[in-house]
């Protein structure tokens, strides 16, 4: 699994990926070696705050695509005449050469995501086509197994891509998931509290927390079904206990009766305590995610119970 997330190497011993620059090797570096593969240069400084965020991702950015494009790194403070030469104004500059020709570039940090897409179009030009990147592929592999029940082998890859990148949010939220299908939930909490706040509204975010609450709710209805059942037959408008019964019925993993039973409080009195039912759907879909049959149906239904 190291293997499989660590960094990209060069194959075959060719030259490195990423590499420090200077006026004199310029030409070499970046001039030349662009007639081969797209390279990024990064005009940065030890001083400079947002170089700091920016160049560790444009690595990272740059290891991911395996050899379809290189990085430069050039400190304007020890290269001044090649910084003027470059007209810049403002670090850090990006610049991006091939064929010998400035195609691309930016100015100031940006999102990983910009970055990623940067990189991506760059190979691209190159006529190289990124697939995805090691870590991408182990948290598919980490998702297909969750998917397929198998805890243990989701839990361990999602822990191996943490110890790599101990922010990724995929990483975090799936090991969530994970320990909540174990019945860890007090450890479950800890983990998500990790997601870096600047990533909270992520809907990978809300899907955990929103299984996260459940199994908490759930554990307060464990073996109390039956008793829920026989009052709601008693009492068909005892909203209380068909809410708590919709709770248990998730818990056991009869989804679709839950829905329904929260469906039909909506459809009696849809602004009882506060529109709780309406809430509590929305969570239900939370967790199975947006493309579930069952959060499409169940939205059709919550919708036209609602506008009706």
């Amino acid at each position: 699994m190291d293997q499989l997330i660590g960094a990209a190497r060069p194959a075959g011993g060719g030259a490195p990926l990423v590499k420090d620059s200077d006026t004199k090797s310029f030409m070499a570096d970046v001039i030349d070696a662009s007639q081969q593969v797209p390279v990024i240069v990064d005009f940065w400084a030890p001083w400079c705050g947002p170089c700091k965020q920016l160049g560790p991702a444009l690595e990272k950015a740059v290891n991911e695509a395996k050899g379809a494009v290189r990085l430069v790194k050039v400190d304007i403070d020890k290269n001044q005449q090649l910084a003027a030469q470059m007209r810049i104004q403002s670090i850090p500059a990006v610049y991006a050469f091939f064929q010998g020709r400035p195609v691309d570039g930016f100015v100031g940090a940006l999102p990983e995501s910009q970055i990623k897409s940067f990189v991506a179009k760059l190979a691209e030009l190159g006529g190289a086509e990124l697939g995805p990147s090691p870590v991408e592929e182990a948290l598919a592999q980490a998702e297909a197994a969750l998917e397929a029940g198998d805890n243990g082998t989701a839990s361990a890859i999602f822990n191996q891509v943490l110890a790599h990148e101990p922010a990724n949010v995929a990483g975090l939220t799936g090991l969530t998931r994970c320990l909540v299908a174990a019945g860890e939930l007090k450890r479950a909490r800890e983990v998500l509290g990790r997601v870096p706040a600047d990533k909270r509204s992520d809907p990978a975010v809300a899907k955990a927390a929103a299984a996260l609450d459940l199994a908490e709710q759930a554990a307060g209805a464990a073996g109390k079904l039956g008793e829920l059942q026989a009052r709601v037959q008693r009492d068909p408008n005892d909203h209380q206990a068909r809410y708590e019964l919709a709770i248990a019925l998730y818990a056991a993993g009869r989804q679709e009766t839950a829905l329904d039973e929260l469906l039909e409080i909506v459809r009696r009195n849809r602004g009882w305590n506060e529109e709780a039912a309406r809430k509590q759907l929305v969570k239900f879909f939370e967790a199975l995610g947006p493309t579930h049959p069952l959060t499409l149906s169940g939205r059709r239904r919550l919708s036209s119970l609602l506008f009706s």
